[in-house]
């Protein structure tokens, strides 16, 4: 039988503590790089969006073919 001292004791929960609260901020961190990553994403869509757009009001031939939800 293995014999852990309160100090040992003590040690081994301290690092489990320290390896749960390192999880779930890693976890954060991975959860706002997707986050970031779809709203930069869907920000570059509406800005493509908006020039097409004003384009178009201009009367602007765009040489490249018509593809996505807006042409």
């Amino acid at each position: 039988m293995i014999n852990l001292e309160p100090q040992q004791i003590f040690q081994l929960v301290s690092l489990l503590a320290v390896l749960a609260l390192f999880s779930f901020s890693l976890r954060g961190h991975i959860g706002y790089a997707r986050w970031f990553k779809r709203w930069e994403a869907e920000r570059k869509a509406r800005r493509d969006a908006e020039l097409a757009a004003e384009a178009r009001q201009a009367g602007e031939d765009d040489e490249r073919p018509k593809t996505g939800p807006w042409g």
